[in-house]
């Protein structure tokens, strides 16, 4: 892999593919091994997080024996996420109290990036930015030496993000889900690229799902020469020239090695890229749940727009065996759709007029193991 600049204003440089901390094994050692591994092969720029739990322990033991040199080393927090402790109220002192403990938890003397994470919407942003607040916090933390740069991570609407960027010239990097099937934050990848702001895409497997076997999507991938859908999708985020860098969530060797190589193919043509836009479209376009919620809450617990998008999932997408998964997933469907007691309350307020006792049944049936 090449580096490229990692916009105008950090003066760094970065690989194509960086470290998505997020999924490292529960074994440290395993994790360590994994994470040099990465760094060999390539992928400089790494992001953890204090709550993603023992990342930062885990990457501490990674970064000795001259790893640290390698690297460009980023952490986040916000107090909308997760408070750590009561006193985390969003204000200067606190978030410097927060880096202080991600250095002690890191094994390290400063950080390159420190981001404020997950911005969802006007109220977090002002919060953030506001006088004695986190980004006041930050700057204090970099005049002190403990933080060299400042980032982002943000789930805001795409319109919102722009009227910030061009007034918020202490943004050096800027972190967002981007795929072939999340394309919203385009536009704002393009203006922050324009602006001299680094640029970083997580999911760019969409958080995993182009992972699973699809002959729908495999028909996309063949036609333009992609060797699976993975490789699809990687490829496709690569082919964005306003990307600077995607995050690679390892969990095994096979994750770094399969995304690097896709990075090392050939991008697509712009007419590739808009027969890949056009085919997801033409997928879209299948009327179903919008997850506009609703139906919700449903009386019985169930979370009905996430069972419903995991029948879209299967049946427009096809991933069948993806669904199966996250289904009996604890962790995902916590009360499965057999638990419905046909009360119809959903079905009067859904405004796609869908049979929602039938699919949940259907489902159980279907996907119940």
């Amino acid at each position: 892999m090449n580096k490229i600049q990692f916009g105008s204003r950090s003066g760094l440089k970065v690989n194509p593919v960086s470290i998505g901390a997020m999924r490292l094994p529960d074994d440290v050692i395993d994790s360590v091994e994994l994470i040099r591994n990465a760094i060999d092969n390539g992928l400089v720029y790494i992001d953890t997080c204090r709550c993603y739990g023992e990342s930062e322990f885990k990457m501490a033991r990674a970064l000795k024996d001259g790893y640290r040199e390698k690297v460009i080393l980023s952490t986040k927090s916000s107090p909308w996420n997760k408070k750590i402790q009561d006193s985390d109220d969003g204000t200067a002192d606190s978030i410097v109290r927060r880096i202080e403990e991600s250095l002690v938890r890191l094994d390290v003397d400063h950080l390159d990036f420190y981001q404020i994470w997950s911005l969802f919407n006007e109220e977090n942003w002002k919060m953030a930015t506001r006088k004695g607040g986190m980004l006041d916090g930050i700057k204090k933390a970099r005049d002190m030496g403990l933080v060299k740069h400042i980032g982002i991570t943000t789930h805001e609407k795409p319109e919102d993000i722009i009227r910030h960027l061009p007034e918020a010239g202490w943004i050096e990097s800027i972190l967002l889900s981007y795929n072939l099937m999340q394309r919203d934050y385009e536009p704002v990848i393009a203006k922050a690229h324009e602006l001299g702001i680094g640029t970083i895409v997580m999911n760019p497997c969409g958080g995993g799902k182009f992972a699973g076997h699809s002959d729908v999507l495999m028909k996309i991938a063949r036609a333009v020469n992609a060797v699976s859908v993975p490789d699809l999708a990687i490829r496709y985020v690569n082919s964005n020239p306003n990307i600077d860098t995607m995050l690679c969530g390892i969990g095994k060797k096979q994750d770094v090695s399969d995304t690097v190589t896709s990075v090392e193919r050939e991008k697509f043509t712009p007419e590739q890229i808009e027969f890949i836009n056009k085919s997801f479209d033409d997928l879209s376009k299948e009327k179903f749940c919008t997850g506009c919620n609703y139906c919700m809450p449903c009386p019985a617990g169930i979370n009905i727009p996430g069972i419903l998008n995991l029948v879209y999932e299967d049946r427009v997408l096809g991933f069948k065996e993806t669904a199966i998964k996250q289904y009996n997933s604890p962790w995902i469907v916590k009360v499965k759709a057999d638990a419905c007691t046909k009360c119809g309350q959903c079905e009067t307020k859904c405004t796609q007029k869908i049979k929602i006792i039938k699919e949940l049944q259907a489902a159980h049936k279907k996907y119940n193991s």
